[in-house]
């Protein structure tokens, strides 16, 4: 399994008791966690194909994108959860 490692706004991950995620240092607004996470070979070389083919987006902006867009059709209806997807789509983020 490949590792990634990214950082994700504070409004989408908030770090864990059981230290799954570390709090990392503000940047502008915002608090940034950062986390590594295994990923199963073949999603992580569709990430790859996608980012390649796709040169304005980065491993950050699909994940960030793929988390919130995940966790709004799981019903989590959050403001800074919408305005991060929509963001994320549309080369905001």
């Amino acid at each position: 399994m490949a590792t990634l490692s990214t950082t994700c706004s504070e409004a989408l991950l908030a770090p864990t008791s059981a230290g799954g995620a570390a709090l990392g240092a503000a940047v502008g607004a915002e608090a940034v966690v950062s986390f590594q996470t295994p990923l199963p070979a073949p999603l992580f070389q569709a990430m790859g194909n996608f980012i390649e083919g796709h040169p304005q987006w980065d491993q950050y902006r699909l994940l960030q994108a793929a988390l919130a867009g995940f966790l709004l059709q799981q019903g989590v209806h959050e403001r800074a959860l919408t305005r991060r997807y929509i963001g994320s789509m549309f080369g905001r983020a």
